[in-house]
């Protein structure tokens, strides 16, 4: 790499970045700035102002992210129903092409001409945050130090951290977490150690936003969502916020043992990977949409929908937020979504999110005098049905009076 003047580094203060925020200083004489996201992954975040001061770093951002990460990525991701590959629902991809647009923001409003972020070469997020840079900024330099060093061991990382003074907390000298996670608003996530063996059931206390179904409480507990224009905007009949409404559907999801998913995915960089995941007011978010475009949206448009989510989903997981294929196909979600606006009634009880009743004043194409079992009153001629199917048989008779001659 050409010489480095300047580095927006992703920084979370913790054992890996803190040896980066070292390691960059060392490498590439170069000047650091930090970064800090807070989207609400619950942590307290002013210990990494602290670590990056010790270490000379003069310009540090610590950004409240949480509404702007559930409004423009959470909540435009959920207009799709987006899972990926049947069962994820993407809570680390959908963060990454937020962080990557906050590093580039940064680099531009300090001179930085670098950024670098902790991810490692084996994984996804290394795809997600430079895909997402380039995008955003063509010809910014990057340094993804898990891709240079020789530090390919916690062993390593403690050893250059006591070496160089940076602080190590004891979770990191008694062995850690025997789980990497993430989180933020949306999930939290549970790869390595124990779940790196598939045919291992994950531990019961490694979940820590959910009960299990099993303790959950005996009693049902009904809600009601409100949508409009395919988001949520209400609870209860309780305008929320972006961010509030799904810090709240987080706790209700949990406290019942909702979203819980032990998933075996195929990684971008070619491996498959298990990991367990927790996200308990996605889970209800998908279901509530779900049941509200069931009444609002054409069936074609529906299935128009459903037939490009798994691609859309890929885009995501794979980073290709700021990619102009996903944004085209945003715009067409985003049209289908102008008529979805209603309520859901859902029931929550132990570990699922059962769908009561749903209700559009304005945009329900559910027609009860042409659906009813009872007389309709001409409202439909089931004579009709005869020639429908007929014509549907064509092709169909046709080949059957070939094959049977």
């Amino acid at each position: 790499m050409s010489s480095v003047n300047k580095v927006v580094l992703a920084y979370s203060g913790g054992l890996d970045t803190s040896v980066i925020l070292k390691w960059l200083q060392d490498t590439y004489q170069c000047e650091i700035v930090t970064f800090t996201a807070d989207l609400g992954q619950g942590e307290e975040l002013e210990p990494a102002r602290e670590k990056a001061k010790k270490f000379g770093v003069k310009e540090i951002f610590i950004d409240d992210l949480k509404e702007e990460f559930v409004r423009d990525f959470v909540f435009p991701m959920f207009r799709a129903n987006t899972v990926y590959e049947g069962e994820y629902l993407l809570g680390t991809s959908i963060a990454r092409p937020l962080i990557a647009k906050r590093l580039i923001e940064i680099a531009n409003m300090t001179g930085a001409d670098t950024i670098s972020h902790g991810a490692t070469g084996k994984g996804n997020d290394q795809v997600r945050f430079e895909l997402g840079a380039y995008a955003l900024k063509p010809d910014i330099k990057i340094i993804a130090p898990w891709r240079e060093w020789d530090l390919l061991s916690r062993e390593k990382l403690l050893n250059y951290a006591e070496k160089h003074g940076i602080p190590i907390e004891m979770k990191h000298r008694q062995g850690g977490s025997p789980y990497s996670m993430d989180a933020n608003l949306l999930h939290i996530s549970y790869e390595g150690r124990h779940l790196e063996n598939p045919a291992a059931e994950a531990e019961e206390d490694m979940w820590r936003w959910t009960v299990s179904p099993e303790k959950a409480p005996d009693e049902a507990e009904y809600i009601e969502l409100e949508y409009l224009g395919g988001d949520p905007v209400a609870l209860n009949g309780e305008r929320l916020s972006p961010a509030n409404m799904l810090a709240t559907l987080n706790k209700l999801g949990g406290k019942h043992g909702i979203g819980r998913l032990d998933l075996v995915e195929n990684r971008f960089v070619g491996m498959k990977s298990r990991g367990c995941y927790e996200t308990p007011g996605g889970t209800i978010m998908l279901r509530a949409h779900r049941a509200i475009e069931s009444i609002t949206l054409d069936r074609e448009v529906a299935h128009l929908k459903d037939d490009l989510m798994p691609r859309y989903a890929s885009m995501i997981y794979n980073g290709y937020w700021w990619a102009p294929e996903r944004r085209a196909l945003q715009v067409l979600i985003d049209h289908t979504q102008t008529h979805v606006n209603g309520t859901v009634r859902l029931k929550l009880y132990k570990g699922n999110v059962i769908v009561v009743g749903r209700d559009s004043k304005s945009d329900s194409l559910f027609d009860p005098t042409i659906a009813t079992f009872e007389d309709d009153a001409g409202a439909y001629n089931q004579a009709d049905a005869g020639g429908f199917i007929k014509l549907n048989a064509l092709r169909m008779r046709i080949a059957a009076k070939l094959n049977n001659r």
